[in-house]
């Protein structure tokens, strides 16, 4: 009971306008990190979306990745974290700018998976907002064994949300049709130690050629250079196709129109993971009871 007397003191602040006559609130979520890092926090921002109806929901964070939750209608904005005035936040008595200082008053709700053990972070937040401000862990215990999605859904117990979906999901919006099944492959990642070496790579295609009536779709970045057109100089003409460096809602439409997918332990894995395709994950060293892609038709060998 003393919870939900403190919870509906504020939660009435996030009241949908269907059923209040309260101006819409307005909730920022802080995340930063990389590919993967962000998917696997898609549940927070989904579960705040379906129990906060009808509020302002913003991430602040790397445009290239937000995008993602965007795209997905996850939330309304994305503001770029990467901003030389923010720096004063990070540090104790720093010179706040006044543009940021006025962007985070208008937050009602800041749910934030920063780096900040000494909170200092938190407390200019609180300096220039009266936004309630809870702290989640920017990254997760990897010695026990909750996945990472549950651990960072910890972070809107506060709310009273308990029960959230925690598998990141992503709509993809209906995959196209094709007369060939279409395999997307990921032979990279962004740490050589988890890749599979090129060789083999081009052994299990070459195999998978001469098997299969297959097309290809190598997904890849920078760091995945010279690899993709190699593996893709040795599949048969016409029936190969290279997606590097692409926008990630484009790699995650052109995901959701291939049959299966293979892959290392790497962000884009996860993204395949979302998108609902079934696919084998070539796994290292990685705590997979942590890191493992949350969805339920990808095999780890």
């Amino acid at each position: 009971e003393p919870i939900r007397g403190y919870l509906g003191s504020f939660v009435s602040h996030f009241d949908s306008p269907a059923t209040s006559t309260r101006p819409p609130g307005r909730i920022l979520v802080i995340r930063g990190g990389a590919i993967g890092d962000f998917i696997l926090t898609l549940p927070v921002l989904a579960a705040l979306r379906d129990r906060l109806p009808g509020n302002h929901l913003e991430v602040l964070g790397y445009p290239h990745i937000a995008s993602l939750a965007l795209s997905a209608g996850l939330v309304d904005a994305v503001r770029p974290i990467e901003s030389r005035p923010m720096a004063g936040f990070f540090a104790r008595g720093g010179d706040l700018d006044p543009q940021w200082a006025s962007y985070f008053s208008v937050f009602n709700l800041i749910v934030s998976f920063l780096y900040d053990p000494d909170l200092i972070f938190r407390g200019n937040v609180a300096s220039v907002s009266r936004a309630q401000f809870i702290q989640g862990m920017h990254r997760p215990d990897e010695r026990g064994s909750l996945h990472a999605t549950d651990q960072l859904l910890g972070a809107l117990q506060s709310l009273a949300i308990f029960d959230a979906d925690p598998v990141p999901r992503y709509c993809a919006g209906a995959p196209q049709g094709s007369p060939e099944p279409l395999l997307a492959v990921h032979p990279g990642s962004g740490s050589s130690r988890k890749n599979w070496p090129e060789i083999r790579w081009r052994e299990l295609l070459a195999e998978l050629a001469r098997r299969e009536r297959l097309r290809f779709l190598l997904v890849g970045g920078e760091v995945e250079e010279g690899r993709l057109e190699r593996l893709a100089s040795e599949l048969p003409a016409g029936r190969v196709e290279v997606l590097r460096s692409r926008p990630l809602p484009e790699v995650a439409r052109r995901l959701a129109s291939c049959c299966g997918f293979l892959g290392h332990d790497s962000g884009i894995t996860h993204l395949a993971a979302a998108v609902g395709l079934p696919g084998v994950v070539l796994w290292g060293h990685t705590n997979d009871a942590v890191w493992r892609p949350r969805g339920p038709r990808m095999h780890l060998v």
